[in-house]
């Protein structure tokens, strides 16, 4: 009989935000922000969950589901500092060897319910080392050069629904095997793309705009 693969999530949540002071700890819907990806992940059965945090009441949140953390050097916790820094730290502060890291972002609380186990079902029938979300863009993109507009993804006068279809990673989910992750990767030379076609997609929460604009996506829309 061959093993299910093993997994462990790891939600990276520092404290520090700038723009949105205390975000990850801010109530959204009633609940922390980072709760809600801490409930995602509880959902996904035969995972492992993971905090990497420098933050006191991160950890407290974790404690009330069962979640263990680590605690992240304040060198990993600038506004600089990669994911796959963290996870790279994470991996190494691990006894267990995982098949797979899936990393799930605190600032992307609305998730489709059936996103992770339909990206496992992708990603293994590409044999793919990894995976990353991603959702078609419709805007009309250029560049600013000396105060001059030039397009740069269409002609002016393409019609938009003529456009070459260009896509974005929407930061849902990364999902990628545990090799690639400890050698300090997410994201391989041909990552495996799934898209994702849902209003949720368009969430991804840095601004008190787009905390705004989350709100009401979730309101309006249901998974």
């Amino acid at each position: 009989m061959i093993s299910a693969p093993s997994i462990l999530i790891i939600i990276p949540a520092r404290a520090g935000s700038k723009r949105i002071k205390g975000k990850n700890t801010k109530p959204f819907n009633g609940i922390p922000l980072v709760e809600h990806s801490i409930r995602y992940a509880q959902h996904c059965i035969g995972a492992d969950t993971l905090i990497s945090t420098n933050d006191k009441q991160i950890e407290l949140i974790a404690q009330q589901y069962n979640v263990p953390i680590l605690w992240r050097d304040e060198s990993l916790a600038t506004d600089h500092t990669p994911t796959r820094e963290v996870v790279k730290d994470v991996i190494a502060q691990t006894d267990k060897i995982y098949d797979y890291i899936v990393v799930l972002q605190p600032t992307n609380p609305l998730r489709p319910k059936k996103m992770f186990k339909e990206a496992f079902e992708l990603l293994q029938e590409k044999q793919s080392d990894c995976l990353i979300t991603v959702s078609l863009n419709q805007h009309k993109l250029g560049k600013i050069e000396h105060s001059t507009f030039k397009p740069f993804t269409y002609e002016f006068g393409q019609r938009s629904q003529d456009l070459e279809p260009l896509y974005y990673e929407n930061g849902l989910l990364y999902l990628c095997s545990y090799d690639l992750a400890k050698n300090g990767k997410l994201i391989s030379e041909k990552p495996t793309a799934m898209l994702i076609d849902h209003p949720y997609a368009s969430v991804d929460i840095d601004t008190e705009l787009d905390w705004k604009w989350a709100e009401l996506i979730s309101k309006e829309y249901h998974d």
